[in-house]
């Protein structure tokens, strides 16, 4: 999935929030050797606003081309870098600036900028804040394209549930389906994941209701994993799997794991 605006202005308030700095901006990265800056946090004018970043150029462009952070202290007297953009920089005030690309599966996705206005350098563990709201927003982004994955491999075996060859898969996906359900927080896309799986079991019975934990659970018993397991798989205690399975058992009249999953495909509750 594309990064949405407000994901990246999200991205950059986190990375203001957690380093202190001033101002904080970024840039949607496509599939052309160029970016576009639009989200800003803390900017004083609309010097930067909108403008277009070649990879290569300036020191987004090259964070850009390497996939990797890169720092300029002193950003008007850096050698490391092109100076392309240094009008729009120096109208904005800009005196040191880390740039950090949003990499996932090997695609630069974004670009998260971070400044000081003050003639200082930024310290090792700024970066090192501004470094983690990257890697928070990559999470993100790889949990909602893992999800689209999941989604489009769904649809075709929810059309053909009943049919003995893809059950077992179903089963598989569904159950991936609720283990990553805990992880999205973009809630469209969390109804989308709901509504699929909903398809995937066919008719639920009113009667019966499983909170969304206690269904993640049962859903990854059924595909045979240990309550350990489980519980890497949710980014659980095993502990709190162990509750969870045992308030769903409670609801399912059941005695036994296998029981648990038995009364809950009955009930419509699992695929």
């Amino acid at each position: 999935m594309p990064v949405d605006d407000a994901q990246l202005l999200g991205a950059v308030s986190d990375l203001r929030r957690d380093t202190g700095l001033p101002v904080g901006f970024a840039g949607i990265a496509g599939t052309s050797p160029r970016m576009r800056l639009t989200a800003f946090l803390g900017n004083r004018g609309t010097a930067l606003n909108g403008l277009s970043v070649r990879a290569g150029c300036g020191l987004g462009g090259k964070a850009l081309a390497l996939t990797r952070p890169v720092v300029a202290n002193d950003y008007h007297r850096a050698t490391t870098i092109s100076h392309d953009y240094d009008e729009p920089v120096r109208d904005e005030g800009i005196h040191s600036v880390v740039a950090i690309p949003v990499v996932v599966r090997r695609r630069v996705r974004a670009v998260l900028y971070g400044g000081l206005r003050d003639e200082a350098t930024l310290s090792d563990r700024t970066i090192t804040a501004a470094l983690h709201a990257a890697r928070d927003l990559e999470q993100t982004l790889a949990v909602e394209d893992e999800i689209e994955k999941r989604l489009a491999e769904a649809q075709p075996l929810a059309e053909h549930r009943e049919e003995a060859a893809p059950r077992e898969r179903l089963r598989e996906v569904y159950a991936e389906l609720r283990a990553l359900s805990g992880q999205i927080g973009d809630g469209v896309l969390r109804d989308r994941l709901d509504a699929v799986c909903e398809n995937l079991t066919g008719a639920v019975s009113p009667a019966l209701r499983l909170a969304p934990r206690e269904l993640d659970t049962v859903s990854l018993v059924a595909l045979g994993l240990t309550n350990a397991e489980i519980a890497h798989r949710l980014g659980l205690t095993a502990e709190t799997v162990k509750s969870y399975l045992r308030d769903a058992m409670r609801k399912l009249d059941a005695t036994s794991r296998l029981q648990a999953v038995t009364h809950a495909r009955r009930a419509g509750l699992l695929p």
